[in-house]
This record gives C-alpha cells, structure tokens and sequence, in this order.
C-alpha cells in the first residue's frame, strides 16, 4: 500500500470517527499496516474499495475504529513528568489529603494501553518513599481493547519497554522470566484495570490524579476533545491534578485548571 494513498484515506476517514489527521501523521504507519491486513481479509484491491465498502456497510466502521487505536506505551514515559510527580505533585496531594483527615489518594490514567503508565505511578510510589506516613494510594487504569487490559493483567514486557527505568528499579522491580521483564505482584495489586472507552464512560468516583497522555487531546476531534475534558474534570477533585501529553493543549474553553507552573501541562484544579 503506498504512503499517499493510505494518507489521502485517513484524512477521508478519521473525521467521520471523530478523530484528527494532525495526531496520526507521525504515527500513521500502525493503522496503514492494520489496513492493509484488512483489505487481504475482506478480499479487497484498494483503499478506494475498502472505502466503498465503507459505506455500503456501516458496522465496517467499528472495525475501523479499532484499526486506529495506537500502542505506543513504555515505563517512565517522558521522565520528567514522573520526576515532577515524585518531587511535587505526590508530596502536595499528600499534604492536602492530610489536612483533609484522609490518607488514601486516587488516581485515574485514561487510556492505559497495556499498563506501562499506571504501573509506573506504582513503582513511583512504592520505591520512592512517598507512602511513609500512612497514606495509600489506588490507581485505577481504563482502556477500550480488551486484549490490551489481557497483557498490563499479565504484567510482563519486553527489555524495550522498561529501557527509561533507572537500573535499581529494573532489579527490585522486576523479575526476568523467558526474556521478559514481569513485574512483581507487590508492584501490580496496586492498579485496578478496566475497560472503558474514554468517549462513552468514565469511572463513577472522583480521583486526586488524573493522567491524560497522548490519547484524547492528540487523536481526537476538537469538538469531542471539549466533550471530554468537560466530563473529566467533573471526576477531578478540588486541588486536583491533571497531566497530558508533553505535546497536548487543553481546550481553550476549558475553565477551572491552571497550569502548575506557566507553559507546563500539568494542571492543578481550582478550589
């Protein structure tokens, strides 16, 4: 399949999913290749038929939007975000639940994938003394592909995926099992996994953290992105905190967050 015909297709394609041609570009490669596994499958030359078939057959279109879902997940992604969380994020939540007579913080990581970022946050937490004094904390990671949500419950990856860890933390972490690294269960009871599509559902209870990374405000279309900052900020609790991608914005129309600091995209809530 050729690089143009593949772009000219998701640029046709990803507005009726609501989604947006920017977020892909770089990463078009995943779904191009799905694509083409999918046009072997139904039998089909070309995208031009696969998109006649499209629309002579609507349910297709589900199929397609699982084609779009990108899996580009390792532990302590963007290091800095986790160093700040050690150093600044954890230790304020801690303060503030503590004044508030409760030592059990929660966290939500939208869009979880196959479980690298929640289970950072608990090695985070676990290795870095932060649960000295009593206070607990609770992660609770969603994400829509089942076989996903099947491979973070296993909690073992390949050397590429832990390569950002500090060597201490692969060593106590870690347990090297038939070329893999799998996580110890101490490290994994700590994250409840569910399934969940961002755009449909988000967990009943409120959350002193929330990770929002390189899902919603990079693929999706700008109309839903306000759709769902709106409903996450009704899970986020008062002086709480909400982190995105390095390379995300939030919706301008957004109110009640103001950056941690001026240019950075951690976000606290206002009281």
């Amino acid at each position: 399949m050729k690089d143009e015909a593949c772009i000219c297709f998701l640029q046709w394609a990803l507005p009726h999913l609501h989604m947006r041609w920017p977020g892909f570009r770089k990463v078009r490669g995943q779904v191009c290749k799905r694509l083409g596994s999918r046009l072997v499958e139904l039998n089909l030359s070309d995208l031009k038929s696969y998109r006649m078939y499209l629309e002579n057959n609507p349910l297709e279109w589900h199929i397609l939007d699982s084609m779009c879902r990108i899996t580009i997940s390792r532990f302590y992604r963007d290091q800095g975000v986790y160093s700040f969380l050690r150093t600044q994020v954890f230790p304020a939540l801690i303060e503030n639940s503590c004044q508030n007579g409760d030592k059990n913080l929660s966290c939500w990581c939208i869009g979880a994938a196959s479980g690298e970022e929640p289970y950072s946050l608990s090695v985070l937490w676990e290795l870095s003394g932060l649960k000295k004094g009593g206070t607990s904390l609770k992660i609770v990671a969603t994400e829509v592909d089942q076989h996903m949500i099947g491979r973070a419950r296993k909690g073992c990856y390949p050397a590429s995926s832990i390569t950002h860890l500090p060597s201490r933390i692969k060593k106590i972490a870690f347990i090297n099992r038939e070329s893999q690294f799998c996580l110890k269960e101490e490290y994994r009871k700590r994250v409840q996994f569910v399934q969940q599509d961002i755009r449909n559902e988000q967990p009943d209870s409120s959350f002193d953290l929330i990770l929002c990374r390189n899902l919603v405000f990079t693929y999706f279309s700008r109309e839903l992105q306000e759709e769902i900052a709106r409903k996450i900020l009704t899970r986020l609790e008062p002086c709480g905190v909400l982190v995105t991608g390095a390379h995300e914005a939030l919706p301008k129309s957004l109110q009640g967050l103001v950056p941690w600091f001026p240019g950075q995209k951690i976000y606290r809530r206002k009281i």
